[in-house]
């Protein structure tokens, strides 16, 4: 991937009053993709440890306030946890660890992530992000003011569905259940067999935690942390790509850095949710490197300057709302549109 990245950006890598940009900026992203396995389990083991110690705390505990915090509690580790995974599957960390291997793949297994249809799926977004497209292929789409006017009845209700929040929000259902893993298996079943072996390594989890302990251990310990989990880190995911100034690129005009820089965003966090959330919101850093480990991030962003004045959103519930409400771009006036400014602007 990154060395795609530098052949894309070759054409664009010319300084500007001394600020490296296209290739020479991504080739200052290179020392921070050092691997450290120590450093990889430092963080990982924890993490896992932390999320199991939570998901035992909320299937145990008798008492069922005690039970909700612990759930939510794995809800936010789960995030942190499929970042690790998010970075295994780039390469990032602990590439040729058998353990990582083995602990990965009965994540992937348990938590509907099947890493053949993930794979696919991410990489296709990596290679296409802030391009116009009505494919929903490891992102959401995003169609030009034009294409909405010309489009008929059925393909604007699908679009809208697609984006809309409460879309987002069962991501646990619409996104990890049906696209990341339903999808694809039937779709492709030879190919995506994982996909298969995740759907019912999950369902026998649920089931054995049901027979074993009831419903409300199956609930706190599975599907109540996975909703929560599921929800944020698809509104996480969906925010970086879909915010107020960001910028879609023509076919001809894209290339990483741009993308990396103009159709992705910076999440301003705190400390905790840093933590929580694995330094996703240093977006832009990551899509102009991928090979960059999620804890080396804010160390590229504080080394770098070129990489300290990105495109900035953040959960302020005014953020939120207009990260939902952008969702067209307008090719005439350069920005990103609600659908009624849409409107307005075919009537005047």
């Amino acid at each position: 991937m990154y060395e795609e990245a530098l052949q894309l950006d070759a054409d664009s890598a010319e300084a500007s009053e001394g600020l490296r940009i296209g290739r020479d900026l991504i080739k200052a992203t290179v020392p921070f993709t050092e691997p450290s396995t120590s450093v990889s389990w430092r963080h990982v083991g924890p993490t896992f440890a932390l999320l199991l110690l939570a998901l035992v705390g909320a299937g145990v505990i008798p008492w069922w306030p005690l039970r909700l915090l612990f759930s939510a509690l794995a809800a936010m580790l789960m995030v942190r946890a499929f970042i690790t995974y998010h970075d295994y599957m780039h390469r990032a960390i602990l590439v040729r660890s058998r353990l990582a291997w083995i602990l990965f793949r009965v994540y992937a297994a348990l938590a509907l992530t099947p890493p053949r249809s993930w794979k696919t799926s991410h990489n296709y977004h990596h290679g296409h992000v802030g391009q116009i497209s009505l494919a929903s292929v490891g992102a959401f789409p995003i169609m030009t003011t034009r294409m909405w006017q010309e489009a008929s009845r059925a393909t604007r209700t699908s679009y809208r569905i697609i984006r809309h929040p409460l879309t987002v929000l069962t991501g646990y259902v619409t996104i990890f259940f049906l696209n990341v893993t339903l999808l694809p298996f039937l779709k492709e079943p030879a190919r995506h067999w994982d996909s298969l072996l995740a759907l019912a390594s999950h369902a026998a989890l649920i089931a054995t935690l049901w027979i074993m302990g009831g419903f409300d251990t199956a609930f706190f310990v599975v599907l109540l942390p996975m909703t929560i989990g599921s929800a944020f880190g698809s509104y996480l995911f969906f925010a970086q790509h879909s915010f107020r100034r960001m910028h879609i690129l023509p076919e001809e005009a894209w290339t990483y850095y741009r993308a990396a820089m103009e159709s992705s965003s910076y999440m301003q966090l705190n400390k905790v949710m840093q933590w929580f959330t694995g330094n996703i919101g240093f977006h832009h850093i990551h899509h102009l490197n991928v090979r960059i480990p999620f804890y080396r991030l804010p160390e590229a962003m504080a080394a770098i300057p070129e990489l300290q004045s990105p495109i900035t959103t953040t959960l302020s519930p005014r953020d939120i709302r207009d990260c939902f409400r952008c969702c067209l771009w307008d090719e005439d006036r350069q920005r990103v549109v609600t659908y009624r400014e849409a409107s307005r602007f075919v009537a005047a």
